[in-house]
Protein backbone atom coordinates (compact mmCIF):
# COMPACT_ATOMS: atom_id res chain seq x y z
CA UNK A 1 0.00 0.00 0.00
CA UNK A 2 0.66 3.56 -0.48
CA UNK A 3 2.57 5.41 2.23
CA UNK A 4 2.32 9.24 3.23
CA UNK A 5 4.51 10.36 0.09
CA UNK A 6 1.85 8.69 -2.29
CA UNK A 7 -0.18 11.72 -3.13
CA UNK A 8 -0.79 12.16 -6.74
CA UNK A 9 -3.98 11.24 -8.96
CA UNK A 10 -3.03 8.26 -11.45
CA UNK A 11 -3.57 9.23 -14.75
CA UNK A 12 -6.38 7.36 -15.63
CA UNK A 13 -9.95 7.74 -14.81
CA UNK A 14 -11.12 6.57 -12.05
CA UNK A 15 -14.64 7.56 -11.83
CA UNK A 16 -14.28 6.08 -15.40
CA UNK A 17 -12.93 2.83 -13.99
CA UNK A 18 -15.43 2.35 -11.20
CA UNK A 19 -18.30 2.60 -13.39
CA UNK A 20 -16.88 0.33 -15.96
CA UNK A 21 -16.40 -1.93 -12.25
CA UNK A 22 -19.88 -1.65 -11.02
CA UNK A 23 -21.55 -2.69 -14.38
CA UNK A 24 -19.32 -5.30 -15.18
CA UNK A 25 -19.64 -6.99 -12.00
CA UNK A 26 -22.99 -5.81 -9.88
CA UNK A 27 -21.33 -7.87 -6.68
CA UNK A 28 -18.00 -5.32 -6.70
CA UNK A 29 -20.40 -2.64 -7.60
CA UNK A 30 -21.95 -2.85 -4.04
CA UNK A 31 -18.97 -2.87 -2.33
CA UNK A 32 -17.71 0.05 -4.49
CA UNK A 33 -20.74 1.91 -3.39
CA UNK A 34 -20.56 1.20 0.41
CA UNK A 35 -16.97 2.33 0.10
CA UNK A 36 -17.13 5.41 -1.45
CA UNK A 37 -14.99 7.23 -3.80
CA UNK A 38 -11.99 6.01 -5.41
CA UNK A 39 -8.81 7.72 -3.89
CA UNK A 40 -6.21 6.35 -4.89
CA UNK A 41 -3.12 7.92 -4.92
CA UNK A 42 0.32 7.29 -6.14
CA UNK A 43 4.16 8.66 -5.77
CA UNK A 44 4.54 11.50 -9.05
CA UNK A 45 8.29 12.15 -8.05
CA UNK A 46 10.63 9.24 -7.22
CA UNK A 47 13.05 7.36 -9.42
CA UNK A 48 12.31 3.56 -10.00
CA UNK A 49 16.09 3.38 -8.08
CA UNK A 50 14.26 5.04 -4.83
CA UNK A 51 11.09 3.36 -5.04
CA UNK A 52 12.37 0.22 -5.23
CA UNK A 53 14.99 0.92 -2.42
CA UNK A 54 12.53 2.11 -0.20
CA UNK A 55 9.82 -1.57 -1.13
CA UNK A 56 13.39 -3.27 -0.15
CA UNK A 57 13.52 -1.34 3.29
CA UNK A 58 10.04 -1.79 3.97
CA UNK A 59 9.63 -5.08 3.17
CA UNK A 60 8.24 -7.43 5.96
CA UNK A 61 8.42 -4.83 8.45
CA UNK A 62 5.97 -2.91 10.24
CA UNK A 63 5.52 0.50 8.77
CA UNK A 64 6.70 2.59 11.46
CA UNK A 65 9.76 0.42 11.84
CA UNK A 66 10.72 0.53 8.20
CA UNK A 67 10.13 4.62 7.60
CA UNK A 68 12.56 4.90 10.69
CA UNK A 69 15.29 2.91 8.78
CA UNK A 70 14.82 4.44 5.51
CA UNK A 71 14.89 7.79 7.17
CA UNK A 72 17.95 7.21 8.92
CA UNK A 73 19.33 5.43 6.03
CA UNK A 74 18.59 8.54 3.99
CA UNK A 75 19.98 10.92 6.83
CA UNK A 76 23.38 8.57 6.43
CA UNK A 77 23.62 10.39 3.21
CA UNK A 78 23.41 13.51 4.03
CA UNK A 79 27.29 14.60 4.02
CA UNK A 80 27.36 13.38 0.29
CA UNK A 81 24.07 14.04 -0.41
CA UNK A 82 22.29 17.03 1.68
CA UNK A 83 19.57 17.32 3.89
CA UNK A 84 16.90 15.15 2.72
CA UNK A 85 18.36 13.66 -0.58
CA UNK A 86 17.97 10.54 -1.09
CA UNK A 87 21.41 8.86 -2.06
CA UNK A 88 22.03 8.07 -6.08
CA UNK A 89 22.77 4.52 -6.91
CA UNK A 90 25.84 5.40 -7.11
CA UNK A 91 26.25 6.66 -3.56
CA UNK A 92 24.87 3.68 -2.31
CA UNK A 93 27.07 1.22 -4.22
CA UNK A 94 30.08 3.24 -3.03
CA UNK A 95 29.03 3.21 0.91
CA UNK A 96 30.40 1.16 3.38
CA UNK A 97 28.23 -1.83 4.69
CA UNK A 98 28.64 -0.50 8.71
CA UNK A 99 26.88 2.59 7.36
CA UNK A 100 23.95 0.79 5.87
CA UNK A 101 23.34 -1.38 8.61
CA UNK A 102 23.99 1.27 10.98
CA UNK A 103 20.77 2.64 9.92
CA UNK A 104 19.22 -0.34 10.73
CA UNK A 105 19.09 -2.51 7.56
CA UNK A 106 19.56 -6.32 8.08
CA UNK A 107 22.62 -7.93 6.06
CA UNK A 108 20.36 -9.50 3.45
CA UNK A 109 18.74 -6.12 2.58
CA UNK A 110 22.00 -4.85 2.62
CA UNK A 111 22.48 -7.08 -0.19
CA UNK A 112 19.59 -6.06 -1.99
CA UNK A 113 20.11 -2.66 -2.11
CA UNK A 114 23.40 -2.77 -3.54
CA UNK A 115 22.25 -5.01 -6.08
CA UNK A 116 19.52 -2.65 -6.94
CA UNK A 117 22.32 -0.17 -6.92
CA UNK A 118 24.13 -2.35 -9.48
CA UNK A 119 21.68 -2.93 -11.48
CA UNK A 120 20.40 0.56 -11.84
CA UNK A 121 23.63 1.69 -12.69
CA UNK A 122 23.62 -1.32 -15.52
CA UNK A 123 20.62 -0.89 -16.94
CA UNK A 124 18.75 -4.00 -15.80
CA UNK A 125 16.36 -1.23 -14.01
CA UNK A 126 15.58 1.25 -16.60
CA UNK A 127 15.42 4.91 -16.30
CA UNK A 128 11.78 5.89 -15.64
CA UNK A 129 11.53 7.40 -18.89
CA UNK A 130 12.23 4.02 -20.67
CA UNK A 131 10.02 2.31 -18.11
CA UNK A 132 6.62 4.37 -18.81
CA UNK A 133 7.34 3.00 -22.37
CA UNK A 134 7.05 -0.79 -21.44
CA UNK A 135 4.21 -3.02 -20.43
CA UNK A 136 3.48 -4.34 -17.31
CA UNK A 137 5.09 -7.48 -17.79
CA UNK A 138 8.14 -6.31 -19.20
CA UNK A 139 8.85 -4.43 -16.25
CA UNK A 140 7.83 -7.40 -13.80
CA UNK A 141 10.58 -9.77 -16.20
CA UNK A 142 13.48 -6.66 -15.45
CA UNK A 143 12.84 -5.92 -12.18
CA UNK A 144 12.70 -9.32 -10.68
CA UNK A 145 16.13 -9.74 -11.74
CA UNK A 146 17.22 -7.35 -8.37
CA UNK A 147 18.00 -9.42 -5.45
CA UNK A 148 14.99 -9.50 -3.00
CA UNK A 149 12.37 -7.91 -5.65
CA UNK A 150 9.40 -10.45 -6.50
CA UNK A 151 6.93 -10.37 -8.50
CA UNK A 152 4.48 -8.42 -5.71
CA UNK A 153 6.75 -5.54 -5.02
CA UNK A 154 7.02 -4.54 -8.99
CA UNK A 155 3.50 -5.13 -8.98
CA UNK A 156 2.83 -2.41 -5.80
CA UNK A 157 5.47 -0.07 -8.05
CA UNK A 158 3.21 -0.56 -11.07
CA UNK A 159 0.22 0.34 -9.10
CA UNK A 160 1.44 3.15 -7.05
CA UNK A 161 4.24 4.28 -8.51
CA UNK A 162 3.62 4.02 -12.06
CA UNK A 163 0.19 4.39 -11.82
CA UNK A 164 -1.20 1.20 -13.96
CA UNK A 165 -4.76 0.30 -14.28
CA UNK A 166 -4.61 -3.10 -14.57
CA UNK A 167 -2.62 -4.54 -12.05
CA UNK A 168 -4.24 -7.73 -10.24
CA UNK A 169 -1.82 -8.69 -7.42
CA UNK A 170 -2.92 -12.28 -6.66
CA UNK A 171 -0.29 -13.09 -3.87
CA UNK A 172 -1.19 -10.17 -1.61
CA UNK A 173 -3.11 -11.17 1.39
CA UNK A 174 -5.08 -7.64 1.77
CA UNK A 175 -6.25 -8.36 -2.20
CA UNK A 176 -7.20 -12.49 -1.53
CA UNK A 177 -8.82 -11.42 1.62
CA UNK A 178 -11.02 -8.57 0.42
CA UNK A 179 -12.31 -11.04 -2.25
CA UNK A 180 -12.76 -13.91 -0.35
CA UNK A 181 -14.81 -10.65 2.12
CA UNK A 182 -16.73 -10.03 -1.29
CA UNK A 183 -17.44 -12.91 -3.21
CA UNK A 184 -16.41 -15.98 -0.68
CA UNK A 185 -17.95 -17.42 2.42
CA UNK A 186 -15.94 -15.18 4.65
CA UNK A 187 -17.31 -12.94 7.37
CA UNK A 188 -16.44 -9.92 8.67
CA UNK A 189 -16.06 -11.91 12.36
CA UNK A 190 -14.64 -15.13 11.03
CA UNK A 191 -10.76 -15.58 11.74
CA UNK A 192 -8.86 -16.39 8.77
CA UNK A 193 -7.90 -19.85 8.07
CA UNK A 194 -5.74 -20.13 4.66
CA UNK A 195 -8.69 -22.27 2.97
CA UNK A 196 -10.39 -19.04 3.18
CA UNK A 197 -8.85 -17.20 0.50
CA UNK A 198 -8.94 -17.89 -3.26
CA UNK A 199 -6.58 -19.36 -5.26
CA UNK A 200 -5.22 -17.57 -7.73
CA UNK A 201 -6.85 -19.30 -10.92
CA UNK A 202 -10.16 -18.27 -8.87
CA UNK A 203 -9.77 -14.63 -8.82
CA UNK A 204 -8.47 -14.16 -12.60
CA UNK A 205 -11.39 -15.95 -13.28
CA UNK A 206 -13.62 -13.40 -11.94
CA UNK A 207 -11.25 -10.56 -13.19
CA UNK A 208 -11.96 -11.07 -16.49
CA UNK A 209 -14.89 -8.94 -16.20
CA UNK A 210 -12.38 -5.98 -14.35
CA UNK A 211 -9.65 -5.94 -17.39
CA UNK A 212 -8.56 -3.36 -17.88
CA UNK A 213 -9.15 -2.05 -14.39
CA UNK A 214 -8.05 -4.81 -12.33
CA UNK A 215 -5.83 -1.69 -10.01
CA UNK A 216 -9.15 -0.33 -9.54
CA UNK A 217 -10.70 -3.61 -8.34
CA UNK A 218 -7.61 -4.53 -6.01
CA UNK A 219 -7.75 -1.40 -4.52
CA UNK A 220 -11.42 -1.75 -3.11
CA UNK A 221 -10.57 -5.39 -2.38
CA UNK A 222 -8.17 -3.29 0.51
CA UNK A 223 -10.62 -1.36 1.16
CA UNK A 224 -12.70 -4.44 1.78
CA UNK A 225 -10.72 -5.78 4.40
CA UNK A 226 -10.75 -1.97 5.87
CA UNK A 227 -14.77 -2.26 6.37
CA UNK A 228 -14.56 -5.71 8.61
CA UNK A 229 -12.54 -4.14 11.02
CA UNK A 230 -14.75 -4.11 14.14
CA UNK A 231 -14.95 0.07 14.42
CA UNK A 232 -15.59 0.34 10.43
CA UNK A 233 -18.64 -1.28 11.08
CA UNK A 234 -20.00 1.00 13.76
CA UNK A 235 -19.00 4.15 11.51
CA UNK A 236 -21.19 2.65 8.69
CA UNK A 237 -24.14 4.84 8.20
CA UNK A 238 -27.75 3.70 8.23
Amino acid sequence: MPRPSANRKPLYDGNEAVAALAAADPKLGRLMQRTGPFTLRISGFQSPFEALAESIVFQQLHGKAARAIHTRMVESFQGVCGVGVHPSAQDLLDCPTPQLRGAGLSANKTLALRDLAAKTLDGTVPPLARIRRMDDESIIEHLTQVRGIGRWTVEMFLMFRLGRPDVLPVSDYGVRKGFALTFGKLKPEDKVAIGDLPRPDEMQKRAKKWHPWCSVASWYMWRACDLAKPDAAAKQPG
